[in-house]
């Protein structure tokens, strides 16, 4: 495969900057290997895998997470592509982890959008240099795509984490966090491009996004890797995380098990 390009000064500077940018072209080379993992996931889906679907609807939304170590052409892109380079670029991080891979499969006209919400209060994990890539695996029209609020990752407290399917409070104690902003009816600057195959967002955990629903004809795939940095650690949420990983066996405060969590930048000999 081709060398994958470098990130420019003008990327980190945006991801540093609004918390999410555009990344044209950067995952090229490795479409055809991720589509063909996709379809191996839908085929055969972990027990952690979720499905959601209106009662209007045929269609549905399904979704599906840490199989890069059962499904060679994720692991193949974790391990050697060059994802952890990229996101230790935009962290400005010297090392980057992998976290987790994430699967959003939505059928035609499933019409079950993706709720505004930040990633990281549903996470076991803490930090400013985090990198999330939502990579989708066919051409993305910009009234389906990803939004993503500019500067939402510098907000000095969490969004509080509801189930998707209840919206009520992930966590038992909720006194953490904040409640989510009114986006749709305020200044927020709302980020929302339309995608070509290769082509990448990159955001942090903290920045909040959401999407719409597939309204469209045609199936909607999107992968998202996620990736963090040299000031990630541990913690204890009041609750189970999603992902959960109740047998993780850590403390709050300490770099996250690199047997779980590879570090894949720099690369090992």
């Amino acid at each position: 495969m081709k060398q994958e390009r470098e990130m420019t000064a003008a990327e980190i500077d945006t991801y540093q900057r609004d918390g999410v940018v555009l990344l044209k072209g950067v995952f090229t080379e490795w479409i055809p290997s991720l589509i063909e993992g996709a379809n191996q996931n839908v085929a055969f889906p972990s027990a952690r895998a979720l499905t959601h679907q209106s009662d209007a609807h045929s269609g549905f939304f399904f979704e599906d997470f840490c199989n890069w170590q059962q499904i060679e052409a994720y692991r193949r892109f974790v391990l050697t592509s060059s994802l952890g380079r990229v996101a230790a670029q935009l962290m400005k991080s010297t090392t980057a982890q992998f976290f987790h891979d994430h699967l959003l499969h939505k059928e035609a006209c499933s019409t079950v959008a993706t709720p505004w919400h930040q990633d990281m209060p549903y996470y076991c994990v803490d930090g400013q240099q985090t990198v999330s890539f939502w990579i989708p695996l066919s051409k993305r029209e910009k009234s389906i795509s990803l939004k993503s609020v500019a500067k939402s990752h510098l907000l000095t407290k969490e969004i509080r984490p509801t189930s998707w399917s209840t919206a009520e409070s992930f966590y038992a104690d909720d006194s953490h966090f904040m409640d989510l902003p009114d986006i749709e009816n305020s200044e927020w600057d709302i980020k929302v491009w339309g995608l070509e195959l290769g082509d990448a967002v990159a955001f942090n955990f903290k920045t909040i996004h959401g999407a719409n629903a597939n309204t469209l004809s045609q199936l909607n795939q999107t992968l998202s890797f996620r990736v963090v940095g040299d000031d990630a650690r541990f913690i204890q949420r009041p609750g189970r995380t999603s992902p959960n990983y109740p047998d993780l066996n850590q403390k709050s405060g300490e770099r996250l098990r690199e047997d779980w969590f590879p570090v894949i930048y720099p690369k090992k000999a």
